[in-house]
């Protein structure tokens, strides 16, 4: 940390990219107070002159630039803008100040680690949220509830664009794809699901969401396999292939009933299918659907009996 001094010499290099820019006082309302009701802002208080300062700013830059849009960075040469350095009484450099909704909420003086840089950075992150994606991931999950598939794809897919690491948005993905009954490429896109969010419950489920569809599309007519079953209620392969059937029509307790009967009658029956199907359904669920919570507690109960 050096001391204010010295002679000004002059700006420092080429234009940054858009999420780090170069400040001075007559762009500090629109760059800073104005910028940060959007987005946290921080404000890098540096000359050409300071040693630490060279440390410090590009890897503040380097933070702000991971965090992809969450925060946005402006740097001040105090020699070239004495007068906003005064008024916010920086005594000495490197100074950093953020801002959020017009207002400094945090700083620091002196160059600081590498860790705490990303710390700095991903607290101001968190003050915007996840800058809308939320908001966008609940409007396409409504839209694939209501049918309308194209357009949640659409919406997932802008998502990912953003954060190719979102786990909801790429099951969400998936999902629409199986909806839309392209099974290869909803496969596709779990296959290649990158290494951090592979095994996601977002993504899992919409595995599970692909294995159910493509054996529904095997399952025979539902009103002979229900006919079949009360005709016989020892065929289990018959009140098998009538749980895939009632799946594929959307009646998810129908077909949990189903299985539900069936391990109760053989457990043991094809290597455990119902078991194995029922968990299937389960993890097809979003997390705290009530329908799969009665139907563990269910099966729980049958095979602690």
């Amino acid at each position: 940390m050096l001391e204010l001094g010295g002679t000004a010499t002059g700006a420092n290099g080429a234009p940054e990219a858009a999420l780090v820019v170069e400040g001075s006082e007559r762009t500090f309302m629109a760059d800073v107070i104005e910028a940060s009701r959007e987005v946290p802002v921080i404000v890098d208080f540096w000359a050409p002159w300071c040693g630490p300062c060279k440390t410090l700013g590009p890897a503040l830059e380097a933070a702000v630039k991971a965090a992809r849009g969450k925060v946005r960075m402006v740097k001040i040469d105090v020699d070239q803008n004495q007068a906003i350095a005064a008024q916010l009484r920086i005594q000495s450099i490197p100074t950093v100040y953020a801002f959020w909704q017009g207002q400094p909420v945090d700083g620091f003086q002196g160059a600081i680690s590498g860790s705490e840089i990303r710390a700095f950075v991903d607290k101001l992150a968190a003050l915007a949220g996840d800058g809308g994606l939320g908001e966008a991931l609940a409007a396409a999950e409504e839209m694939l509830a209501e049918g309308a598939i194209a357009d949640a794809a659409q919406t997932f897919a802008a998502i990912l664009a953003e954060e190719p690491e979102n786990a909801a948005a790429l099951g969400g993905l998936a999902r629409a794809q199986v909806a839309a009954g392209n099974f290869d490429n909803a496969e596709a896109l779990l296959n290649n699901a990158p290494a951090k969010i592979a095994t996601a419950a977002e993504v899992e489920a919409a595995r599970a969401q692909l294995a159910l569809a493509r054996q529904a599309a095997k399952a025979g007519p539902l009103d002979a396999l229900r006919a079949e079953v009360e005709r016989d209620p020892a065929n289990h392969q018959a009140r098998f292939d009538l749980a895939l059937a009632l799946h594929a029509a959307g009646d998810v307790d129908g077909a949990i009933d189903a299985l539900l009967e069936l391990f109760r009658r053989d457990r043991d029956w094809n290597d455990g299918a119902a078991k194995t199907q029922l968990f299937t359904i389960f993890d097809a669920l979003k997390p705290g659907d009530p329908r799969a919570q009665r139907g563990r507690r269910r099966l729980s109960s049958m095979i602690f009996a």
